[in-house]
C-alpha cells in the first residue's frame, strides 16, 4: 500500500513518528516522505540518525492551516500523530491543549479534504474513552471529529479513521522512565495502590497503525488487544528494592483506563486481535464487514484495564522493558 505513495507524519520527530517512518523506509518503497513537526531542533538531530533522499523535512505547526496547505500538496496518505499529550500541562494550560488538539485536527481535516488525500489516520488514546482530564477530552473531541469527517469529505472521497491504544513501554514522559529516575533515589512514589494501565510496545503500536491503514473504510475506530498489569507490579518490575511512598490521585488521574466503554458496545465488532467502533450511522448495516470474521460485543461490554483478560507478569514486563530500551 506504501510503495510508490507520498507519505505525510504530523508530529513526525515524536517516538511514534520517526520508528513509524523507518519502518516505511526499511520495508517499503515510497515516492516520499514528509516529516511534519513544529521543533527544528528535534528535526534537525532526526536529519542525523535518518538520512534518505525519499524524505523531506517540513517545519509547521498542527494550528497553522496555510502551512499544512503547503505541506500536504501531492501527499496521499496522512498520519497525524502531532498531539500536546502531557496531561499535567494540559490542565495548567488548557487553551494550548485545545489548539493543538482539537483545532489542529480541525485544520488536518479541511485541508486533507481540500488536497484530496486518500487516507487520513489519527493516533488517540486509551484516555479518550470515558475521560477524566482535559488532555483525553481533547482526544475525544478529535476522534469524533475525524469519524464524523468521512461526512463532510463528500466529493474528495478521503477516508478518515482512528486508532486508538494505551501505554506506550518507554515513551518519553510515561512511568517507566520516570521510575528509572526515581529509582536512583532509593524511593519511588505511586498515587493509588488499585491502579492498572494497559500496555504495548512502540513496534506493536506501528504494526496496529500499518494494519489499520490497509483495512480502513473510512469512520472506524480501531482498539488492539493488549495486555493490562497493575502499576504496583510495573514498580516491582522496574524498582524492587526501593520504598514506595503514596501520594495520591493527581488532578485528571484515573485509577483504570477504559479503551471501549458500555455506551460504545452498541456499535462495537471484534475480531480476533483487535475491535473497531464502527459509525454509529453503519451499527445497523454491517454488510461492509461481512467478508471478515467478526462478532458483535454484549450489550454491556466494556474494554478496561482491570476487566482485561490478558495480564503481563513482572517478568514479562521486565522482557518487554529490557527489548524497547532504546525509545526516544
Amino acid at each position: 500500500m506504501f510503495n510508490k505513495k507520498s507519505i505525510l507524519v504530523t508530529g513526525a520527530t515524536g517516538s511514534f513518528g520517526k520508528r513509524f517512518i523507518t519502518r516505511l523506509l526499511d520495508e517499503y518503497n515510497p515516492s516520499r516522505v514528509v516529516i511534519f513537526s513544529r521543533d527544528e531542533l528535534k528535526q534537525f538531530e532526526m536529519q542525523q540518525t535518518l538520512q534518505s533522499p525519499k524524505l523531506r523535512y517540513f517545519l509547521g505547526d498542527v494550528r497553522d492551516k496555510e502551512r499544512l496547505h503547503r505541506a500536504f500538496q501531492g501527499v496521499e496518505i496522512v498520519v497525524h500523530a502531532a498531539a500536546m499529550k502531557q496531561v499535567p500541562a494540559s490542565e495548567y494550560n488548557p487553551m494550548e491543549a485545545i489548539k493543538t488538539n482539537i483545532i489542529g485536527a480541525e485544520n488536518v481535516i479541511n485541508v486533507s479534504i481540500d488536497q484530496k488525500i486518500e487516507k487520513v489516520i489519527a493516533l488517540s488514546t486509551d484516555k479518550a474513552s470515558n475521560p477524566a482530564n482535559l488532555y483525553g477530552a481533547t482526544k475525544l473531541c478529535a476522534d469524533k471529529l475525524f469519524t464524523a469527517a468521512n461526512v463532510l469529505s463528500g466529493f474528495s472521497k478521503t477516508k478518515f479513521s482512528v486508532v486508538r491504544y494505551g501505554n506506550v513501554i518507554n515513551s518519553r514522559g510515561s512511568i517507566v522512565p520516570f521510575l528509572k529516575k526515581q529509582k536512583k533515589s532509593g524511593q519511588v512514589t505511586l498515587t493509588d495502590e488499585r491502579m492498572t494501565r494497559f500496555w504495548i510496545t512502540l513496534d506493536q503500536g506501528v504494526d496496529f497503525v500499518i494494519t489499520c491503514l490497509t483495512k480502513m473504510r473510512g469512520g472506524e475506530i480501531f482498539i488492539p488487544k493488549i495486555p493490562s498489569m497493575s502499576v504496583v507490579d510495573v514498580i516491582q518490575a522496574i524498582a524492587p528494592k526501593c520504598d514506595v511512598k503514596i501520594i495520591g490521585i493527581r488532578p485528571g488521574e484515573k485509577i483504570h483506563e477504559t479503551m471501549i466503554t458500555s455506551d460504545d458496545a452498541i456499535s462495537t465488532i471484534e475480531f480476533d486481535d483487535y475491535y473497531v467502533i464502527i459509525p454509529s450511522t453503519e451499527s445497523k448495516h454491517l454488510e461492509k464487514y461481512k467478508e471478515k470474521q467478526f462478532k458483535s460485543v454484549d450489550s454491556d461490554f466494556s474494554y478496561s484495564s482491570d476487566n482485561n483478560t490478558d495480564w503481563l507478569t513482572i517478568d514479562e514486563f521486565k522482557q518487554l522493558v529490557s527489548e524497547n530500551d532504546q525509545i526516544q
